[in-house]
């Protein structure tokens, strides 16, 4: 497995991690296209997959899944510029939790 991350994202999240020195970026313009750059970027084996809190949430159900079969790649969500959507759950603690075994303190 090659060791690269990706960013999955809406187009000015995207211009920022590749001017941040990421190499791999994949714009989202609607919805439907990010499910199939989804499946895409697992194929091609990139360690760490970079998305949007919105974009995870409307894809819920497949990274759990993919997350919880492999132990790579590591989906990791991050707020848009509009800020954080608030959750019951937080998806960075529940995979920090999954991948160290410790539960983070609030």
């Amino acid at each position: 497995m090659k060791s690269n991350i990706a960013v999955m994202a809406d187009e000015d999240t995207v211009t920022g991690f590749m001017l941040g020195g990421i190499k791999e970026g994949y714009p989202v313009k609607d919805i439907e296209t990010a499910g199939e750059i989804l499946e895409d970027l697992v194929k091609k084996d990139f360690s760490v997959i970079i998305t949007t809190e919105k974009i995870g949430d409307k894809f819920r159900e497949t990274i759990d899944k993919l997350t919880s079969e492999r132990a790579l790649p590591m989906i990791i969500e991050i707020p848009d510029k509009t800020g954080s959507i608030e959750r019951e759950s937080d998806p960075m603690r529940e995979l920090i939790r999954r991948v160290i075994g410790v539960e983070m303190v609030k």
